[in-house]
C-alpha cells in the first residue's frame, strides 16, 4: 500500500466510504422549499438549468457551476415605505441591509446542503461582482430571468421583477445545485405590472417610456453615478485637476462627500424611483386603489419635486427630458460612464445601450463597417424610425461606408485617437455623404 493511502485523512475516508449511503440525486421539493424559508426567504421556487425560458442563461450557469441540475430562486421583501423615501438615505439602507440579507440566507442554504452531502454554489445578489470583465457582463448569474422562470413574478415596464404578493420591493437570490428537485416551478400566468406608468412619471431621466422604450444609458449615468463608470469618472475628474481649487469648482462639497459616503458605506442609488412609485401586488395596491389621486400626492410628487442633482450625457435624451420636465432639478453635465469598448463585438453590443432615439429622430440612414486589423469584421447599422438594427455582414445600400483599423477605431472611441489624424493617415476610411457620421455621432453622445 502507498504512503499516500497510509495517510490518516486518507484512510478515513476509505473506511467511511465503504459505509457511505448512496449520495442524494433528487431533493424533495417540498422539503427543499421548507429549508429556504426556515433559512430566511420569503418565497421560493425552483428551475431546472435545462429549462427553455433560461437558455440563454445556462452557458454563463455552466461556466460558474458546471455540475448545475437546478437553481433555487428566491425572494427576500423590502420596507417598501424605506424605499419610497425621498431621503434617500433611508432607501439606500434598506436596498444594503436586504441585500445582506440575500447573501446570509442563500449562504445558509448551500451550508445546510453541503452538510447533506449536495454540492451548491450561491452568487452574490449584487457586489462584489467579476469587474475584470467590466464593460461586459460582470455578474455570475443573471437573477431576474431565473426568478421569473421559478414563478417568482414577472418583469414590469420598469425592467424590476415584481412579485404577485410582495409587488417590485423585493431582492432576489440564486443558489445553483448540483442535484435534481423533484417538482419544479412554472412562470406565473399573467404580469403583476398595472402599466400605471407611475414608473414612467417618477423617473428624474425619463429612462423609461411610456411605450415600454428603456433608455440604459440615461438611468446608468444618473442613478449608478457612484458606481462602477460614474466613480471612474470622478476618478478621472480628481486625476484631471490642477489644485484643489480646480478640483472644487469640477465637484462640489457635497459631491465629493457623497463619493465619499458611498465608498465607506456601500455605493448609493441616486434615484431607483421606479420601484418607489410601483402600486403592483397584492399586497402593495390597497392605498393605489382606494385613492389614485392621494397616493399620487403621497407618495409620487415628493420625489417629482425634490431639489437635487441630476446626472446627464450632454446632448442626451434625459438632458432634454430634465429641461421640459423637471426645470427645478439640477442638472451636471458628466462625460458617458460606460467604459469604452476593448473589442469590435463590445462597441456593437454596446449601441443599443446608448442609443439616443430622441437624438436620431428624422434620421434614416444606413450605415456600413468594416474593421480590419487586429479583428475582422463587417456589419450593418440602419437607424431609421428612432430605431437602431444591427446586422451581421454588409447588407444593402450604404449612406456612409466607414473603414477602420481595428485598434484605430477603438482608441477613437476612447478619446485616444484624433478623428482627423486617422482619417489623414487613411487608418479611418469614409465612403459616401460624410455629414451623417455627424448625425451618427449624435446619436451617441458621450
Amino acid at each position: 500500500m502507498s504512503q499516500f493511502e497510509q495517510h490518516p485523512t486518507v484512510k478515513r475516508f476509505r473506511e467511511q466510504e465503504a459505509t457511505r449511503e448512496e449520495s442524494v440525486t433528487t431533493l424533495d421539493a417540498d422539503w427543499l422549499r421548507q429549508l429556504c424559508l426556515d433559512a430566511g426567504a420569503d418565497d421560493v421556487g425552483f428551475v431546472e438549468v435545462g429549462q427553455l425560458a433560461i437558455a440563454d442563461q445556462q452557458r454563463d450557469i455552466l461556466t460558474a457551476f458546471p455540475p448545475t441540475k437546478a437553481l433555487i430562486s428566491f425572494v427576500c421583501r423590502m420596507n417598501r415605505e424605506n424605499v419610497r423615501s425621498p431621503a434617500r438615505s433611508v432607501a439606500n439602507v434598506e436596498f444594503h441591509h436586504t441585500g445582506d440579507e440575500v447573501n446570509d440566507i442563500s449562504r445558509e442554504i448551500v451550508t445546510a446542503l453541503e452538510r447533506r452531502g449536495i454540492r451548491a454554489l450561491n452568487p452574490a445578489m449584487g457586489f462584489p461582482m467579476e469587474m475584470d470583465r467590466f464593460p461586459g457582463k460582470v455578474w455570475v448569474v443573471s437573477h431576474k430571468p431565473v426568478a421569473v422562470a421559478a414563478g417568482l413574478g414577472h418583469m414590469g415596464i420598469h425592467r424590476n421583477v415584481i412579485h404577485p404578493k410582495f409587488g417590485n420591493f423585493i431582492l432576489l437570490g440564486t443558489v445553483l445545485i448540483d442535484a435534481e428537485v423533484s417538482a419544479y416551478s412554472a412562470p406565473i400566468d399573467y404580469n403583476p405590472c398595472l402599466e400605471c406608468r407611475l414608473c414612467v412619471v417618477a423617473c428624474p431621466v425619463g429612462a423609461i417610456a411610456t411605450d415600454g422604450h428603456f433608455d440604459f444609458s440615461a438611468c446608468y449615468t444618473h442613478n449608478y453615478r457612484e458606481f462602477m463608470g460614474g466613480f471612474g469618472d470622478w476618478a478621472g475628474e480628481v486625476a484631471e485637476s490642477r489644485s484643489f481649487k480646480d478640483y472644487r469648482q469640477k465637484v462640489s462639497p457635497s459631491e465629493s462627500a457623497s463619493m465619499w459616503q458611498s465608498l465607506s458605506f456601500g455605493a448609493n442609488y441616486k434615484a431607483a424611483y421606479c420601484m418607489a412609485a410601483c402600486p403592483a401586488g397584492e399586497d402593495v395596491i390597497g392605498p393605489f386603489l382606494r385613492n389614485r389621486v392621494g397616493f399620487v400626492q403621497e407618495v409620487v410628487k415628493p420625489l417629482q419635486d425634490k431639489d437635487e442633482t441630476i446626472y446627464v450625457v450632454p446632448g442626451s435624451d434625459a438632458e432634454a427630458h430634465v429641461a421640459r420636465r423637471f426645470p427645478h432639478k439640477q442638472v451636471k453635465q458628466v462625460r458617458n460612464t460606460l467604459v469604452p469598448p476593448r473589442t469590435v463585438e463590445g462597441f456593437l453590443r454596446g449601441m443599443p445601450l446608448l442609443f439616443q432615439r430622441n437624438q436620431a429622430e428624422g434620421l434614416d440612414a444606413v450605415y456600413h463597417f468594416i474593421f480590419t486589423g487586429a479583428e475582422s469584421h463587417q456589419a450593418t447599422v440602419t437607424i431609421r424610425d428612432k430605431k437602431l438594427n444591427i446586422q451581421t455582414g454588409l447588407v444593402g445600400k450604404p449612406n456612409l461606408q466607414i473603414t477602420a483599423d481595428t485598434n484605430t477605431w477603438l482608441k477613437f472611441l476612447a478619446k485616444e485617437q484624433n478623428l482627423v489624424w486617422a482619417l489623414l493617415r487613411r487608418q479611418i476610411r469614409l465612403k459616401g455623404n460624410v455629414r451623417s457620421l455627424l448625425a451618427f455621432s449624435k446619436c451617441f453622445p458621450s
